[in-house]
Order: C-alpha cells, then sequence, then structure tokens
C-alpha cells in the first residue's frame, strides 16, 4: 500500500480563510469592500471568525469587526446555492451572541444597546449565466413575500482589476483550469502558485507561504 497526494475538495476555501487569518490582507479585503474608508487601519480590525470547535458548532470561511461599527461575514463559494443566505444568518446570530457575550450585555434587562451593523457577502468563484446583486431570504424562501425577518447577502463575482477580491477570484479561477489539465493533483497547485506568482496575482502571499499553502490544500490518501 503506498500513499499518495491529492488536493483537497475544500482547497480554495482553505486557501480563503488562511489569506485573510492575516490582519494585513483583511485590511485590504476591507478597503476592497469600503474603498470611501480611508481612516480604518488594522488595529481597528477585529477577527470573529466562528471556530469548529464542537462537531455540532456552526463556523464561517471569515468574520470581522470594524471597531464596534460593522460586523462583516464573508463566504467563498464556487458552487451556487442560495442557501448560503440562511447559513450568514446563523453565523450572524452567533456571532452577535458571542458579541453579547464578550462585552458582558444581558440579553433580558432592558438597557439600549447598540449593536455593530451587518454586511454579509459571498464571493463567487463559479461560472455562471445569471447574476443576481444579492440573494434574498424572503425572495428565495417566503416567494417574496414580506416577513418578519429578512435578510440579503451581497454576491461579490468581480472586482476592482488587481484589489485582493480580484486577486483571489482570478487564483480560482486559475486552480480550476490547472485542475482540469492536471487533476486535482500537487501539480495544479505548483502551476496555480507559479502562474498567479507570475501574473502578480497573490504574489507576496503564495511566495512567502508557498509550503504552508501546499499543506493546507493537500490530502494524503492510501492507495493499493
Amino acid at each position: 500500500m503506498s500513499e499518495q497526494m491529492t488536493v483537497r475538495n475544500t482547497a480554495k476555501d482553505s486557501v480563503f480563510t488562511n489569506l485573510f487569518s492575516d490582519l494585513k490582507y483583511l485590511l485590504m479585503l476591507y478597503q476592497a469592500l469600503h474603498p470611501e474608508d480611508i481612516k480604518t487601519e488594522v488595529k481597528d480590525l477585529k477577527s470573529v471568525t466562528l471556530k469548529c470547535v464542537l462537531a455540532n458548532h456552526p463556523y464561517n470561511d471569515l468574520g470581522f469587526r470594524v471597531g464596534d461599527r460593522l460586523m462583516i461575514l464573508v463566504e467563498a463559494q464556487s458552487s451556487w446555492s442560495t442557501k448560503i443566505v440562511i447559513r450568514e444568518l446563523g453565523y450572524l446570530i452567533q456571532s452577535y451572541l458571542d458579541y453579547f457575550s464578550e462585552n458582558d450585555i444581558s440579553l433580558y434587562d432592558d438597557r439600549t444597546v447598540e449593536l455593530p451593523k451587518p454586511e454579509l457577502y459571498v464571493i463567487y468563484s463559479g461560472d455562471r449565466g445569471q447574476k443576481p446583486e444579492f440573494i434574498s431570504l424572503s425572495e428565495h424562501f417566503f416567494h417574496q413575500q414580506q416577513c418578519c425577518v429578512e435578510a440579503k447577502v451581497k454576491v461579490i463575482y468581480d472586482s476592482k482589476h488587481g484589489d485582493i477580491i480580484y486577486q483571489y477570484i482570478t487564483f480560482c479561477k486559475v486552480f480550476d483550469q490547472q485542475c482540469k489539465i492536471h487533476g486535482k493533483t500537487l501539480k495544479a497547485v505548483e502551476e496555480t502558485i507559479r502562474i498567479c506568482c507570475d501574473l502578480n496575482i497573490l504574489k507576496e502571499y503564495l511566495s512567502s507561504k508557498r509550503s504552508e499553502i501546499m499543506d493546507i490544500m493537500k490530502v494524503l490518501f492510501d492507495q493499493d
């Protein structure tokens, strides 16, 4: 029996999570979402990504706060699913519960509380003909009827050339192309890194963390 390497089905999600765990790149993401804000700095950002501690505990791709002003949740998705709005709503509720606990705020008294304003995003790197701007809870699950709860996830298909969102989406598309050529193998990963560095796509990240990226994208399996 021998061991061979293949690429995880969640390889692109793993890169997304790893990339934006670095506050430097997280600030770039925030600046791509809010180019009008030129004052926010790395020190103003706090990760609130939910961790998979227990099997039934919710966990998401990325969550962060900008001071106490914004609660931003971002998911990366290459397969289309309107259920993302349900998942992000669940992540948001858990993130607010954590915020209440962190700030010792009771859910049962009548004290007025100001919450960070929520923003929900999905960065979609797949191919799709129709490209709705939002995925809406009421539209997709309640036949556009008004209900007591509403949530909208803004879908990002592309971004300003050169910004960190554009670079991540380009990385995903290059990776998909290389998987079509080489299969889900480490060769596909190696070629993706080489091509992206040549194109100046996530070059600093990919070149400085090459071995770490290879590790998080691969998985061992046994072959007779």
